[in-house]
């Protein structure tokens, strides 16, 4: 029991170093000694927990699918209670992806993504989680979409909800929380007037 708890935690360094690391270094510039120092563990425990610097990456995208889940989950479910309308929703779906603070590693593991196949296959499987809750939020809004008219809303709002999570960069005029408000009326006010 000892050893799993001693694994847990050595696990847990490594991918809150890894997190830090691949934020301010970046994925390729980090190496595992540099990793195996600020983790406090060695590079050969680092290697017994992961097989590389691949599997690290698809530890944080999982580790971010579930929060991600749980804090749609959890959206859906006050929607679904009454406590939120569908424009509450959509706000806090995008206060969510602006509040982001891992905003250069999410770039990062973008590109490793476009280059590496398994890690591109885990960020494609997260946006597949994601993809549920959007077109139930889409549905909401305009019980009437279906087939096409309700895979373009999904694409849109996904597309959406990246671009504003990387928005730091265009030096954005609003803040997050008014970012939030207006896109969240106007993905609204186009999904009603879908017909």
């Amino acid at each position: 029991m000892v050893a799993v708890q001693h694994e847990r935690s050595g696990k847990a360094r490594i991918l809150n170093s890894a997190r830090e690391l691949f934020t301010t270094h970046g994925f390729h510039q980090t190496s595992m000694a540099e990793l195996a120092l600020a983790a406090k563990v060695s590079v050969g425990q680092i290697y017994r927990l992961f097989k590389g610097k691949e599997e690290i990456i698809e530890a944080l995208i999982s580790a971010d699918l579930h929060d991600r889940t749980a804090q749609m989950a959890a959206l859906r479910l006050r929607l679904d209670t009454g406590q939120i309308d569908i424009e509450q929703t959509f706000e806090e779906a995008i206060l969510q992806s602006l509040r982001d603070v891992d905003e250069a590693l999410s770039f990062d593991i973008l590109a490793e993504a476009l280059r590496n196949q398994p890690v591109g296959e885990t960020v494609s499987a997260m946006c597949q989680h994601l993809r549920r809750f959007l077109r139930d939020f889409a549905c909401v809004a305009n019980p009437d979409l279906s087939g096409e008219a309700l895979d373009g809303a999904e694409e849109v709002i996904l597309a959406c909800l990246f671009g504003l999570g990387h928005r730091s960069l265009s030096l954005p005029n609003l803040s997050d929380e008014r970012t939030a408000k207006r896109a969240a009326q106007m993905i609204v006010a186009a999904l009603k007037a879908i017909r």
